[in-house]
């Protein structure tokens, strides 16, 4: 006896255009082709096992992608999130090891005129009691584009206090604060501010190059004083936001900040 899957898909025009022109596509992936042809075939009627033999997939595959779109729609043949490996290092142990590469030797009591991969290992392990491998640690300094074996020193502030300094900020990107998570509502900016810029225009505006004409720039320019510039990055949606001042101060912070 035939048995017909509880799941009965019926498609909306514009799902059936998106999923032909996906089933159709050669240039997107090879799974979401598969996943439209199945839901394809489902809205015709057609069995779980009919459609595994017509794709050349098992038929769990098939009722998979089936039971999905029928409780998701489009958003059930996403990938699930998946959680990976669990990070073995936290945060503040790599903030610890930046801190380290960006000292100089001499500075911890170490006779090394500059710091290699295992030195750090070596030292990370006895000074914070962090074994990272070398490997490990040359990762972390290549995504922060630090090579101290590069480089003759590092200029950096030595704070006893730093890992709990560290903690709080690191806690406040990671979306918590005090130990709770951070509301929709809630911001995380990292601001800064360029002082004495020369506010400065051309005279007359540089003319594109034209036929039989070269470029035409005009190099004398107007003074506008001495601005400066003050610069937030939103950590938590990842815009920066930008505006000029006449002086710095709380006041000027505070414009920017609202």
């Amino acid at each position: 006896m035939l048995m017909r899957s509880p799941c009965q898909i019926v498609l909306s025009d514009d799902e059936q255009a998106v999923f032909s022109a996906r089933a159709r596509s050669v240039r997107g992936a090879y799974r979401d082709r598969l996943r439209a042809r199945i839901v394809l075939a489902a809205a015709t009627g057609k069995s779980n096992a009919a459609i595994a033999a017509q794709q050349g997939v098992h038929t769990d595959t098939a009722r998979k992608w089936r039971r999905r779109f029928a409780a998701a729609r489009l958003a059930g043949l996403k990938d699930a999130p998946r959680s990976g490996r669990p990070s073995v290092f936290t945060a503040a142990d790599r903030a610890k090891a930046v801190a380290l590469a960006c000292a100089l030797p001499a500075e911890t009591g170490v006779p090394l005129s500059r710091w290699s991969c295992p030195d750090l290992a070596r030292e990370l392990a006895a000074r914070c009691q962090v074994t990272a491998s070398a490997s490990t640690i040359r990762r972390w300094l290549a995504d922060d584009a630090i090579k101290p074996w590069q480089h003759r020193s590092w200029i950096s502030v030595r704070d006893p206090e730093f890992a709990a300094k560290a903690a709080r900020v690191l806690d406040l990107y990671a979306g918590i604060w005090d130990g709770q998570p951070l509301s929709a509502g809630d911001y995380v900016i990292c601001a800064d501010e360029k002082t004495s810029i020369q506010a400065r225009c051309r005279c007359h505006p540089t003319l594109p190059p034209g036929k039989a004409r070269a470029m035409r720039v005009e190099h004398d320019y107007k003074r506008g004083g001495a601005l400066a510039y003050l610069a937030a990055w939103d950590a938590r949606r990842g815009q920066v936001t930008g505006r000029c001042e006449h002086t710095t101060g709380i006041a000027p912070f505070s414009r920017l900040a609202e």
